[in-house]
């Protein structure tokens, strides 16, 4: 299974492929943040290699700085991505053990907006 499709269908998806992306390019935001935060598990999974270390560098308290600086709870926020990023992980984990078993993932299903 290629890397794409690994991710392919898990929630959180989107923004874990807009933080690769963004960490790719050594850019510092959200999406970047939490795959800092993810590296040894998104690693393990061969998702991204290294990582720029100023990204690595307290990169929870980097996230939570950078949502203080925009409007809203920042603490809210910072525990709702939380969320969704261990919903990423847990899947991400139960994907790579279901591929190492030998056993065919389910296709993902995409809901067509209305």
């Amino acid at each position: 299974m290629s890397p794409d499709n690994l991710l392919t269908g898990l929630p959180g998806e989107d923004l874990v492929r807009e933080g690769l992306a963004d960490a790719r390019q050594g850019r510092r935001t959200i999406p970047a943040l939490l795959i800092a935060i993810a590296l040894p598990r998104l690693q393990r999974a061969g998702l991204v290699g290294e990582i720029s270390s100023e990204l690595q560098t307290d990169s929870e308290l980097q996230l939570y700085r950078l949502l203080g600086s925009s409007d809203g709870d920042a603490y809210s926020q910072y525990n709702a991505l939380l969320r969704r990023l261990t919903a990423f992980e847990n899947a991400l984990d139960h994907r790579m053990q279901r591929r190492s078993a030998g056993t065919p993932a389910p296709a993902p299903v995409r809901v067509q907006p209305s």
